[in-house]
């Protein structure tokens, strides 16, 4: 039988299609795009939309896990954009999993769906949904996320993971970001009290997403539950950004403004955005700023504890491996 990754075409799910290949498993790929390259690797690609139930249901079919990592992410767009695919789109892959019988569901979340504009040291599990999120992605992830949990049930196992700041080889939003604005100019520290954050390695997020296939059954441990994915190692959040600017042969950021000043200058951007109906994001938002001045790091015990995780390379490793990449 065959395992269906949504969302194939991009960091994580190409990453996941190709270890799925490797391990034997004949796997489909469900995308809004045609991706060459992901059917290259040996997967069979399914082009269609999150939001058509239709389109959902014929790529679930005769699957016997569905690995949902597709979401619409970002700070930018009207609510709606963020709910079809965020939240119609899950609703959908619940829906098709139970008509076609498919006894695992795999989602992708994110530590967003925690996040309250304050810092995160060491947070697990128990952490509540806030009261008020600060993005469309945020709330429709975390709408998704409890759907997915609610419909865990003997025959249909479900599990959510929320991996922090995926990056590596491959990366196609973070580390081009990041080396780009930097070249261009437009990166600056956010703030003088450095704080800590989770980043995790492409491979590793990998890994847990096997694990958690592989952990889920009727009355397991994991079955039903949301599980925070790290490399378990907190780092300044621009000792990070710098570790990728060295990876990719740029200095190091030295100018400094302060948070206050990021987010007026944030607010005000956001402001012209919308004044001018800007369809690309700001090149800075108050919900960046917030992410780059607070702490955000977790306790993966439970994670190691019921999926068997353990992050298997290091940031060291992972940024050899970056910089091997970039060259």
């Amino acid at each position: 039988m065959t395992v269906l990754v949504t969302g194939g075409g991009g960091f994580l799910g190409k990453a996941l299609v190709a270890r799925l290949i490797q391990e034997g498993e004949a796997v489909r790929s469900f995308a809004r795009s045609h991706y060459p390259d992901v059917e290259a690797l040996g997967a069979t690609g399914i082009q269609g939309d999150l939001s058509n139930y239709a389109d959902v249901a014929n790529a679930v079919k005769g699957c016997k896990a569905v690995f949902h990592v597709a979401a619409k992410a970002g700070v930018w767009g009207s609510y709606d954009s963020f709910f079809q695919p965020n939240v119609v789109g899950t609703r959908n892959v619940i829906k098709a999993c139970n008509e076609h019988d498919v006894p695992k569901l795999i989602y992708t979340s994110t530590p967003s769906v925690v996040f309250d504009n304050a810092d995160i040291a060491n947070g697990n599990e128990r952490l509540p949904y806030p009261q008020k999120f600060s993005t469309h992605y945020a709330k429709t992830k975390s709408i998704a996320e409890k759907a997915v949990l609610k419909a865990n049930t003997q025959t249909f196992n479900t599990v959510a993971l929320r991996p922090h700041l995926i990056w590596g080889p491959g990366d196609t939003q973070l580390a081009p970001r990041i080396i780009d604005r930097a070249r261009a100019g437009r990166l600056v520290k956010i703030g003088h009290d450095p704080k800590l954050v989770d980043a995790t390695y492409i491979d590793n997020v990998v890994d847990a997403h096997v694990l958690a296939w592989q952990a889920l059954a009727p009355n397991a441990a994991c079955a039903g539950q949301p599980y925070f994915i790290s490399n378990d190692e907190p780092i300044a959040v621009f000792d990070m950004i710098n570790g990728i600017l060295q990876a990719a042969g740029e200095p190091p950021l030295t100018r400094t403004v302060s948070v206050n000043t990021a987010y007026a200058i944030a607010t005000i951007m956001e402001a012209v955005g919308k004044l001018v109906r800007l369809k690309s994001e700001p090149p800075l938002t108050k919900f960046v700023v917030k992410n780059l001045s607070t702490a955000h790091w977790f306790d993966i015990s439970a994670a190691k504890r019921d999926l068997g995780y353990h992050p298997q390379v290091s940031m060291e490793t992972g940024l050899a491996r970056l910089a091997d990449s970039l060259k």
